[in-house]
C-alpha cells in the first residue's frame, strides 16, 4: 500500500509539474516524422493481464513489423529523427507517468514486455514477476540501460536477446520481485537518476552486491565488478 500511494503522490506531481514541457513536444511531434504524438502498445502486466502501454512516438508506427520487430538496436533505421533526442534522454517514456497513476504500473519494477519479449522468459520467471506491478525503471532497466548498444553489436538481434539478455534479465527482475520493499523502491528511483546523468556509472553493482552475475557474453557490456 505505501509504494502505491507514493506512486500516485509522484506521478500526480509529476504530470502536474512536465505539463508546460508536454504542449512542445506534442506541437513538435505533429510536425514531424508520420505526425503521431502517442505510441499505444500491449504490455504483460501484474497477473499477466495486458494493458496499454503510453510513450511519446519515436519510430515508425509500423515499427512492430519491420526489422527486428519489438527488438530494438542502437541507431534503429526505424527511429524517427526527433525520436533519437527523445530516447537518449528518456523524455519519450513520460506519458507512462498516466499508467502509474491509474494504477498500469509503478515507478518501480519489472519492465513491462510484449508478449513476445515476455515469452523469453521461461514460465518460472514469467510467474515471479507478474506478482507485482510492472515499472518505469527497475534493476533491469538500470542495468541494461545500454540494451540498445549492445543488441547493436549482434548480428542477429531478436537470436541474442532471447538467448542472453532475456534469462539474466529475468534474474534480476526476479531478485526484485523477491526483495520489493519501500526503502529498495527510494533506492531504485534514485539509482534510475543517477545513471541518466552518469551512463557510465557502476554504482548499482557497489550498492546492491546480492545481484546475480551477468553470463560472461554480458559482463564487459554491463560494467560488472
Amino acid at each position: 500500500m505505501a509504494i502505491r500511494f507514493f506512486d500516485i503522490l509522484f506521478s500526480g506531481l509529476a504530470i502536474a509539474a512536465l505539463s508546460p514541457l508536454l504542449a512542445p513536444i506534442i506541437i513538435v511531434l505533429l510536425s514531424t516524422g508520420e505526425g503521431k504524438v502517442f505510441f499505444r502498445q500491449e504490455r504483460v502486466g501484474k497477473g499477466m493481464k495486458t494493458f496499454r502501454l503510453l510513450k511519446f512516438a519515436t519510430m515508425l508506427e509500423n515499427s512492430p513489423n519491420i526489422g527486428s520487430g519489438t527488438i530494438t538496436t542502437k541507431n534503429d533505421p526505424r527511429i524517427l529523427p526527433v525520436g533519437k533526442l527523445l530516447r537518449k534522454t528518456k523524455i519519450n517514456e513520460l506519458p507512462q507517468l498516466l499508467n502509474i497513476f491509474l494504477g498500469d504500473m509503478s515507478i518501480v519494477g519489472p519492465r513491462p514486455l510484449t508478449k513476445e519479449t515476455f515469452s523469453f522468459y521461461p514460465s518460472q520467471t514469467q510467474s515471479s514477476i507478474s506478482l507485482v506491478r510492472p515499472g518505469l525503471s527497475g534493476m533491469g532497466s538500470i542495468i541494461f540501460r545500454n540494451e540498445e548498444d549492445i543488441i547493436q553489436t549482434q548480428g542477429n538481434a531478436k537470436e541474442f536477446y532471447a538467448s542472453e539478455i532475456a534469462p539474466y534479465k529475468g534474474e534480476l527482475e526476479k531478485w526484485y520481485v523477491s526483495r520489493a520493499n519501500i526503502i529498495i523502491y527510494f533506492v531504485l528511483i534514485i539509482l534510475t537518476a543517477w545513471v541518466v546523468v552518469f551512463s557510465k556509472s557502476k554504482i548499482v553493482w557497489k550498492i546492491f552486491k546480492s545481484l546475480p552475475k551477468p553470463p560472461s557474453s554480458l559482463i564487459a557490456d554491463l560494467g560488472f565488478e
